[in-house]
């Protein structure tokens, strides 16, 4: 940078640890450590003394594929910019968008609250960056396509640095994409490939090229979403190391109204920013102030009680280091709160309600602040008039028409929607990615997009995540990026009037909204725009799905079915819940009803545990009953996904095994399809429970069930739920089958006989699911694997052989698996039966045994050779010292869950995450790897396309592009 005279700060690129302490003893404290060719900022962080720095430094250095590390000198408390920049062979150059971060430096750009256009910037100084990155494109080296530049500006003299240049499209570019309409990706290919920017047309005006700079006129925010509560022991603090699990995005005429709509489309509990009783009201001034000066998830609502509570915004700022003209904003927002809370709904006129709605206030804020109802805030916003009116997102600031039909909404009087009067579909897309709710239901919403338009039908999506495919402008005919709740999908049903609204696909999200809907659409019985009759939800009814989720009404169904369940209650108080336990037998599982991923699930072995889990995990009252049920040590787990037309043709997509064992929740669990040890009787059992579930529900389109088998082959339904499951994707690419389009076709009213789907595929090869954990992010935490889902990705392995299919999904996974060394074995008691069957799974693999003085024990009474190490609390050296020197390879190591388990035991297992040692915390997992450790040895890994597999044909002109597939194999 210095060459074409642009600052950057001191810094310094170190490949050892010595190197890394060399450049720090000339930078001032505290240094940033980036490592090299990682994403996320992962390994890196910020040190604010030696002893942090040496330990970022040993994590950075191990994370990088090139082990080499920036330490660079912090700039925390200046402001952050980046500027999306493209450039093409002819050497045209374009700034896609300008994006402001509220959070100052410090915090990944990733986990802070980001604002588009930038808000703070001066016209001199945007030109500066823009200039800057338009000189670093090119210095660099990029002769075509896009990159992201990262800028730290000083609030006190607007010096300028530049922090970070990716030659390649970034998280930022979908963000910028979607704010812009730009579709960033796309254009770099076509790049790619030749063309110039002046020669590709803009998608959305049909009229500009893309030479035409982006100018938008409105603002963007997204605000990143977290998922600390899942990883116990972890530090909800943020750093340069990035830590949100998702995000949602939303824009609006105004800052304020962008973020308020941001802030209720996260689905963290909140209609918006303030009008609500937040936990940080509750906080003592130090406590406050603490939460204000180090960077967290909830620092924004810190932010609101600090104002409630009459802190000054110059004194915010002394703290926080964000501007001072977002403060000022938010302020804003707090005085109109105020007003609204001094007034009754009765008082409010039409002028009040459209200040209120322009800055982004939801009717249910109204009503918390006039002490009413969302219904009566609704009812009195219509009968004066005050309805949404939406806008298009068209690259140019109204310039020229927008073609395409991607909208949002503001309290403006010009609605720009147009929407036709043909046959259409409202799909309701699953908000902010999060753990147990991400892509593979977006994928869900995708495909059932694609097939309805097939069939004719206009499609129309309802979503608030920037990051998926179904927010992008072509995936539908419409798009309306919006958060999910019951106020703005009845916008829109007000508004397009669609024959059909599909809440099956998006997960937990729209399954909320379900019942509300459907009382709105009872109550008020809007006909369809096309004239075909009343609009309706599509598929299972919301009756059906609230059976299912509901407890009580769902065991009597299965009581009616003679369908066997693990034994168990529902506890609406504490001494219910004891009383349960007891009439059950420890072990149980315990967990809050309405769940999805797991949230607060736990396997409880003692009253003295119950107790601590009631008074920690959840709150117990009639309204929000806990479930107890009896838990199945040893059994296997079976995910099974159905589908079901509305004629009661019932048909299984796929039947999965799980290799964990029962206790370890299935989105973290390794799976397969076909089943590998399971009995034929086992599995006709499965087939006919499914079947007549999903008939008893009356089940249309998708339904997932799972299965619990124990040692002595007893079959138990653990749950049901009749939508799309998060399996569906991986069952889908597993057997060749899109069924996600075929359950939408069959919500539209087509039977499984007119799609040629009538009998389970069971494929000739193996497909293996593997979770990926993103352990590694959250010091702390321990890497056990339980009931509560933590992972947040999957990835996929396909072979002849499980044993190759589990490698290649392992090693998908990050997880290098060694093929010789020495292997390090724990097993806790209630493992240790299976102890032996692993030590020799492993030593027939030339690997060496270590062990502590239990499991060395079991070993040596069954003559198998094993080296005794000491435990880490008996002396040294023990097997972290042995890990640290590089003498194991791999560790398997069952948790026995007590006091000294969970310091000792938790320590070694995250000494063997950071050293990128193999950490396996199941039987079943050491048996499978012992198995793919074997083939790996034995013969090559093979690259098989997936299109290979199937036997592709196209059936008729009605099912285009709806393939029926058969394994080649």
């Amino acid at each position: 940078m210095k060459s074409i005279g642009i600052k950057t700060p001191p810094s310094g690129i170190a490949n050892t640890l010595d190197e890394c302490i060399e450049i720090a003893n000339n930078i001032e404290f505290p240094l940033i450590i980036r490592p090299a060719f990682t994403l996320g900022g992962t390994g890196g962080g910020i040190a604010y003394n030696k002893e942090e720095f040496e330990t970022i430094c040993k994590a950075g250095l191990a994370a990088s594929l090139t082990s080499q590390v920036l330490v660079e000198k912090s700039l925390l408390g200046w402001k952050e910019y980046e500027l999306e920049v493209m450039r093409d062979l002819a050497d045209n150059v374009v700034i896609i968008c300008s994006i402001e971060n509220i959070d100052p430096m410090g915090v990944h750009t990733g986990d802070s609250i980001t604002v588009a256009p930038a808000q703070t910037l001066t016209d001199k100084e945007y030109q500066r960056l823009r200039d800057y990155s338009i000189a670093i494109i090119r210095e660099i080296g990029v002769e075509c396509g896009g990159s992201n530049v990262q800028f730290a500006v000083n609030p006190q003299d607007g010096e300028v640095m530049v922090i970070e240049m990716n030659p390649r499209v970034s998280r930022s570019s979908a963000l910028a994409s979607k704010a812009t309409g730009f579709p960033i990706a796309k254009m770099a290919a076509k790049l790619s490939i030749g063309y110039s920017l002046d020669q590709i047309p803009n998608d959305i005006t049909k009229k500009t090229p893309a030479s035409f700079e982006p100018s938008i006129d409105y603002v963007v925010t997204k605000i990143p979403r977290f998922a600390f509560e899942k990883f116990p022991g972890s530090q909800a603090i943020l750093t340069t190391q990035m830590k949100s699990v998702g995000e949602s995005m939303a824009v609006g005429r105004t800052f304020q109204e962008s973020f308020q709509k941001a802030v209720r489309s996260l689905e963290c509990g909140y209609s918006g920013w303030g009008c609500a009783q937040v936990k940080e009201l509750e906080r003592e001034w130090e406590e406050l102030k603490y939460s204000l000066r180090v960077p967290n998830p909830d620092r924004i609502h810190a932010i609101y009680a600090a104002m409630k509570k009459g802190m000054k915004v110059d004194d915010i700022h002394e703290l926080s280091f964000i501007d001072k003209w977002f403060l000022t904003q938010l302020k804003e927002l707090v005085d109109v709160e105020q007003f609204l809370l001094v007034r009754s709904l009765s008082d409010l006129t039409k002028s009040d309600f459209y200040e209120v709605k322009r800055r982004g206030f939801s009717d249910k804020q109204i009503a918390f602040a006039t002490k009413s109802t969302e219904k009566e805030v609704r009812s009195k916003r219509l009968s004066l008039g005050v309805t949404p009116a939406y806008k298009r997102v068209d690259t140019c600031a109204a310039e020229f028409e927008a073609n395409t039909p991607y909208m949002y909404s503001s309290y403006d009087f010009e609605c720009e929607s147009a929407p036709t009067q043909r046959r259409k579909v409202l799909i309701l897309g699953g908000g902010p990615n999060r753990i147990g709710q991400g892509i593979e239901f977006d994928y869900c919403c995708c495909h059932t997009s694609f097939a309805l338009q097939e069939a004719g039908y206009e499609t129309i999506m309802m979503n608030s995540n920037p990051e998926t495919v179904s927010t992008d402008y072509d995936t539908s005919d419409r798009l309306y990026f919006e958060p999910l709740t019951i106020e703005d999908v009845i916008n829109i049903i007000d508004l397009e009037r669609p024959d059909g609204i599909i809440v099956q696909f998006g997960g937990q999200t729209p399954l909320k909204l379900a019942l509300p809907i459907q009382h709105y659409l009872d109550e008020h019985k809007p006909k369809c725009a096309s004239g075909a009759g009343l609009v309706r939800i599509w598929g299972t009814s919301p009756d059906s799905i609230d059976a299912a989720e509901d407890r009580e009404r769902f065991n009597a169904i299965l009581k009616e079915l003679n369908i066997d369940q693990p034994k168990g209650g529902i506890a609406k108080s504490d001494s219910d819940a004891i009383a349960i336990a007891a009439d059950i037998g420890y072990p149980v599982v315990v967990r809050p009803s309405y769940v999805l991923g797991g949230r607060a699930m736990e396997i409880v072995y003692s009253d003295e545990k119950l107790v601590k889990y009631l008074e920690n995990a959840v709150e117990v009252d009639p309204e929000r009953p806990v479930l107890i049920d009896r838990y199945l040590s040893d059994a296997i787990e079976i995910d099974v996904d159905a589908l079901a037309d509305s004629q009661g043709n019932v048909v299984i997509g796929g039947i999965m095994e799980h290799i964990e064992q029962a206790g370890v929740h299935s989105g973290d669990s390794a799976c397969m399809i076909p089943t590998q040890t399971v009995p034929a009787s086992c599995l006709d059992t499965i087939r006919l429970w499914t079947t007549k579930l999903a008939k008893r529900l009356n089940v249309c389109g998708l339904m997932n069930c799972q299965y619990a088998i124990t040692v002595s082959r007893e079959v138990y339904l653990l749950e049901a739920n009749p939508r799309a499951s998060r399996t569906v994707p991986f069952v889908s690419k597993a057997i060749g089958h899109p069924l996600a389009k075929y359950a939408s076709l069959v919500m539209s009213g087509k039977s499984l006989h007119e799609l040629y789907f009538t009998k389970e595929v069971i494929p000739k090869y193996v497909s293996v699911k593997e979770a990926v954990l993103p352990f590694e992010k959250f010091q702390g935490c321990d890497v056990l694997l339980g009931p509560e889902m933590r992972s947040t990705g999957e990835v996929m392995g396909i072979d002849p052989d499980f044993a190759i299919a589990f490698a290649k999904a392992q090693i998908a996974a990050g997880h290098k698996l060694p093929l010789s060394g020495t292997v390090f074995l724990s097993l806790n008691d209630l493992t240790k039966p299976h102890l032996e069957r692993i030590a020799r799974a492993f030593l027939a693999l030339d690997f060496s045994i270590v062990s502590t003085s239990g499991t060395a024990h079991v070993l040596e009474l069954a003559k198998i050779p094993v080296e005794r190490v000491l435990k880490v609390h008996e002396g040294r050296p023990h097997p972290g010292d042995m890990l640290a020197n590089g003498q194991i390879q791999l560790m398997v190591i069952t948790s026995s869950g007590d006091a000294l388990d969970q310091i000792d035991g938790m320590k070694l297992r995250r000494m063997g995450l950071a050293y990128k040692v193999p950490v396996i915390t199941t039987v079943p997992g050491a048996l499978a790897t012992a198995a793919a450790i074997k083939s790996l040895k034995s013969s090559p890994v093979k690259m098989i396309a997936l299109q290979d597999l199937f036997d592709v044909e196209v059936k008729t002109e009605g099912s285009k592009d709806l393939q029926s597939a058969s394994s080649s194999l």
